[in-house]
């Protein structure tokens, strides 16, 4: 699935860009702008705890990509001054790798397992004693002379974060005590988000050119950092003191991003399905046939913002175009 990677409008994080990603993070809970509900627990539960003296309850994150899951993450290691061990599930392959790290955790320290839900069953067992009891069960040798050791843990908490919820397995998701999903940003917030980090970029950009950017970012802060990271090049290059509402449109001309913050294949999906297959309904084979696209990589990567948008709806016969995309369609001239 490449195209998560190379795409500008991609929520994922690409591998080159981790370190500019990890520029605009917020700093504290002051700077987490967004997820106001979300925050509010968040702030609370930490004060409990340090109060209490007592590790922070686990938490489930859930949500899209991009959204801050890891930001707050990272935040709440800072907020409760303990050590973040951050490892992904897919990255987990024997249940010694999960118990050399559960092991190795000191007291109140924090666990972030990113997409969590993608842990084998038989590695997300382990975590079931250690959430619940703060202890491993080692089971060693096999058949009627295999034996169950127990190694005591220190407190500490799991940060599961998941953008596939529905994944997740019950056992599992039950013994987490508090749930949290992220939702997308308005362009308000994300032209806070902006603002904020044009001062860590040493950018300026006029309120118009903020608020374009936002506009078309998708709801997501990671997409709206990317954009904002090429305008900042093509300003640069351009020798301007400061970047204007025009500057931005010629960069997003350049990025081929529209004012609906689609890309080149969200409108070739939008314009197939209006030329080949009379607007729908038309099934994911042969939409993915004509595309010349992996199924799966529609179903993960292209559909689920045009179905937010309303661009597209599912019906029991397949896909079909909605009025606003014929409008749309009919407005950009594809």
């Amino acid at each position: 699935m490449q195209e998560i990677n190379t795409r500008e409008v991609s929520p994922q994080l690409n591998h080159f860009e981790k370190d500019y990603d990890q520029k605009l993070r917020p700093s504290n809970f002051s700077e987490y702008i967004g997820q106001k509900k979300i925050m509010a627990n968040i702030e609370l539960m930490v004060q409990s705890s340090k109060m209490r003296s007592a590790a922070l309850d686990h938490l489930l994150l859930a949500g899209p990509p991009g959204l801050g899951k890891t930001s707050l993450g990272l935040l709440l290691a800072k907020e409760m001054g303990a050590q973040m061990h951050m490892i992904s599930g897919p990255g987990v392959e024997k249940k010694g790798d999960l118990a050399a790290v559960l092991t190795n955790l000191q007291r109140g320290d924090l666990l972030f397992i990113d997409e969590i839900h993608r842990l084998p069953i038989a590695i997300e067992e382990i975590l079931y004693s250690a959430i619940e009891d703060f202890r491993l069960d080692i089971i060693i040798g096999q058949g009627a002379s295999a034996r169950t050791m127990q190694i005591d843990l220190e407190p500490f908490t799991l940060i599961g974060a998941t953008t596939r919820s529905g994944l997740l397995s019950n056992p599992l998701r039950d013994r987490f005590q508090a749930s949290f999903h992220f939702d997308f940003y308005n362009s308000e917030e994300l032209a806070l988000i902006i603002q904020n980090n044009t001062q860590k970029l040493s950018l300026s950009l006029d309120q118009e050119a903020i608020f374009e950017i936002s506009k078309r970012s998708r709801g997501t802060p990671r997409i709206a950092n990317r954009i904002l990271r090429r305008v900042r090049d093509f300003i640069v290059v351009k020798g301007s003191a400061q970047g204007t509402l025009p500057d931005v449109m010629k960069a997003m001309q350049l990025l081929d991003i529209d004012h609906c913050g689609l890309d080149q294949m969200d409108r070739k999906i939008l314009t197939v399905m209006r030329d080949y297959y009379s607007n729908g309904p038309v099934g994911i084979e042969a939409l993915s046939a004509t595309l010349a696209e992996d199924k799966s990589t529609i179903e993960e990567v292209y559909e689920p913002y045009l179905l937010k948008e309303g661009f597209l709806i599912r019906t029991p016969r397949g896909r079909a175009l909605t009025e606003k995309a014929l409008q749309f369609l009919a407005e950009v001239k594809v």
